[in-house]
């Protein structure tokens, strides 16, 4: 019988054969059974049965772009890993149930699917569409059955009525499955989703994968310094969990590196923040082995949004497997909430080293986020490393008591006498109008400064960006915020870091770099004076650590203006009270002093604000919610804590988008909250189908390299 070979993915997505496909996510479960210890034999078997529906011809006309038959019209979906079971009678009856692990939901929820295309949804509600995924069996199983041959399985043709009971059996089988999560669902999506990431390089990929970093470079003894006292802080307590607070410049991030043990996720609460980082760790694994022998992983938030009306369909999708993975606590938040993909990212994690940096950052809904994320780490036996700069008192105990308490935790402070060498900024509090900065510009300007001026929105940033450019057209300035392409962002903060940087280099040509929060955290800059819109006091001390940053004997007791603009108007993001708090604690024309910051703090968080989140949590009171090889869709803590994020793209840049490999499609992409964009989404087009599903945004590349996306929105916190 002639076989026409099917496809797995259509042309805009590599145009890979059902062979192919199927090759390479065999080639990446083998590798992750042996790393996370899984049998290897059963589930390269999962991995060879898990797509062979796509040689139904619903999907092969649909892929190919050719019109369905008249009898598959009334049908407006096929779920290929549905078709994928009537193959399950080629593997022996005892191998079935997990071989239904593997398979059956790699892609959608058995039950509780937004659309109702979950095996155990269409059992119940649509009888027809699900019978219609064994329509006419014998005509197209024979080129399932050719893929399955190509891997040494011993095939025969297989009777409808064969693949029948078997689709029956897996329907049973997912009805009366206990509470809990399902670890095989995980890997066969690990495989999945790697392999169609990386396609003909994933073999070569591999060979990084679940390996220990080599953390030598921040051991070393030349990092070593008084001038950074936790550089000469020991490490070495058997404590597995580690709790330190201590300001910017003390070498807190060494210090929590130093600590790891196994592979690495490092975690920071701002996207804008984790560029510098990875670029930052990346440099440092490479200097003590080479190039290729880990593998040091960024991850973006593209998430993929699906906008239907006023429905929205989510799918994150992380990659297993990196030596070390730099993130933000929402791109592993399905641990919690289970939702897509959970299941994956917590084999991820199992026994990793986690830190949590800068963890004082994070409101009350993000903050009951982040303990919940803590506790879900504990019970995969990771071991937990804290970081702040700046933390209240009762945060502070809760998280102590959390991860262990004392008996658990090493617990590292600087004393009062230490912290008085990290005295640089002389804060002044001013109005909160044109005139008195234009006055603060002026002056800096003049003594050839650099200057960092922060706004609490994007639009407040392009606003500022076209005035002071328009006033000073003499004086270098730069904008940065969360707004610009990816392959934008990345080339910005290196000149951030390059031309605009203070490292103690004298400069006599002032310059200005106007930014958004995104300066906030871990990237390593220093100016010679900042304007800042009112902040919360934890906030703002962030912020005064780009200013005055450099370490040296000379520079100890030297100290640099840090301008903060009186709370008014709109306080977003943030809350009028928690400004009013913050401003009142500031220093005005005096010293901030480090030794004093710790009451200042409980000042204005006399008590720690939290959210009770028990109702969308996957796991409470000691147990699973839902059955295994369910996931939840969406939750409103999602919505809430602003984790869907949806992408736009140019106009220009759209033909490069669709014929782009996954890499050149990231560079393209804007993210941007979907809070931010529901309201004027319905005037873009969206790419379905594509990528992250972008929308596209009729901007000029011109315009957008010089101030960043604009929306026509209300006033958003990006």
């Amino acid at each position: 019988m002639q076989i026409n070979e099917p496809l797995a993915k259509s042309r805009e997505n590599g145009g890979l054969t059902l062979l192919q496909h199927t090759q390479y996510v065999v080639t990446a479960i083998e590798k992750f059974a042996v790393d996370l210890g899984f049998p290897i034999e059963i589930a390269r078997k999962g991995a060879i049965l898990h797509d062979l529906g796509k040689a139904h011809p619903h999907f092969q006309n649909k892929i190919q772009q050719l019109p369905q038959p008249r009898e598959f019209e009334r049908f407006k979906t096929h779920r290929h890993e549905l078709s994928s079971l009537g193959f399950l009678p080629l593997f022996s009856k005892e191998e079935w149930d997990t071989l239904i692990d593997l398979v059956v939901a790699h892609h959608k929820s058995v039950k509780g699917d937004p659309k109702g295309f979950g095996l155990l949804d269409m059992a119940d509600e649509a009888p027809d569409a699900l019978d219609f995924h064994l329509r006419d069996w014998d005509s197209w199983s024979p080129a399932g059955l050719w893929v399955a041959e190509q891997f040494g399985l011993e095939v025969r043709p297989i009777s409808e009525k064969e693949a029948e009971i078997a689709f029956q059996y897996a329907i049973a089988y997912c009805e009366r499955r206990p509470r809990g999560w399902s670890s095989w669902k995980g890997l066969l999506r690990a495989a999945d989703h790697f392999a169609s990431a990386f396609n003909h390089e994933v073999g070569d990929v591999l060979k990084k994968t679940f390996k220990t970093p080599n953390l030598e470079w921040f051991r070393a003894e030349n990092r070593r310094h008084e001038l950074y006292p936790l550089s000469t802080t020991n490490t070495d307590d058997p404590r597995p969990h580690t709790l330190v607070v201590a300001p910017t410049g003390a070498g807190k991030t060494d210090f929590l590196l130093r600590r790891c043990q196994g592979r690495v996720f490092y975690t920071l609460p701002f996207q804008a923040s984790i560029n510098s980082m990875f670029d930052r760790i990346k440099s440092a694994v490479k200097e003590f082995s080479g190039e290729d022998d880990f593998d040091v992983r960024l991850l973006h938030s593209t998430s993929r949004l699906k906008v239907k009306g006023e429905q929205v369909e989510q799918t994150l999708q992380p990659l297993v497997g990196a030596s070390v993975k730099v993130l933000t606590p929402h791109q592993i938040a399905s641990i919690v909430f289970g939702t897509s993909g959970f299941e994956t990212v917590m084999l991820d994690l199992r026994g990793a080293d986690v830190i949590l940096d800068e963890i004082h950052t994070y409101t009350e809904w993000s903050g009951a986020m982040v303990h919940e994320i803590v506790r879900t780490l504990l019970r995969l036996d990771c071991r937990v490393h804290i970081g702040t700069a700046t933390i209240p008192t009762t945060l502070y105990q809760k998280l102590l008591d959390l991860i262990g308490g004392s008996g658990q935790v090493y617990e590292v402070r600087l004393p009062d006498e230490e912290l008085e060498k990290f005295n640089r900024h002389t804060v002044f509090k001013e109005k909160n109008d044109p005139e008195s900065v234009h006055e603060i510009l002026e002056k800096a300007f003049a003594g050839g400064e650099r200057v960092l001026l922060i706004h609490n929105t994007v639009k407040a940033a392009q606003a500022a960006y076209q005035k002071w450019k328009s006033e000073f057209p003499e004086v270098e300035i730069m904008l940065i915020h969360s707004r610009f392409r990816r392959k934008d962002r990345v080339d910005l903060e290196k000149r951030l870091t390059s031309e605009f940087n203070n490292r103690g280099i004298k400069r006599f040509s002032p310059c200005l770099v106007i930014s958004t929060q995104v300066v906030e955290v871990s990237l390593d800059i220093s100016f010679d004076r900042m304007i800042s819109e009112c902040a919360p006091l934890d906030a703002l001390v962030q912020r005064f650590g780009r200013v005055n940053r450099v370490r040296k004997v000379t520079t100890i007791g030297n100290f640099k203006p840090a301008h903060v603009l009186a709370p008014e108007g709109s306080a977003l993001p943030y809350k009028k009270e928690v400004l009013e708090r913050s401003f009142a604690q500031l220093p005005d024309g005096a010293v901030l002093r480090e030794s004093e910051i710790q009451a200042k703090i409980d000042a204005v968080y006399p008590t720690v604000e939290s959210r009770e989140i028990d109702v969308h949590l996957v796991f409470t009171n000691g147990k699973y919610k839902m059955q295994e090889l369910v996931h939840f869709p969406k939750s409103v803590i999602v919505d809430a804590l602003e984790i869907e994020s949806a992408t736009c793209i140019l106009e220009s840049d759209r033909p490069a988008y669709e014929s782009g490999t996954w890499e050149e499609r990231i560079g393209l992409e804007i993210p941007v909250a979907w809070s931010t964009l529901k309201w004027s989404s319905k005037k873009y087009v969206q790419l379905e189908g594509i990528g992250s599903y972008p929308f596209v945004i009729p901007q000029s590349e011109t315009e957008h390299g010089e101030v960043g996306l604009i929306l026509h929105e209300p006033d958003k916190f990006m």
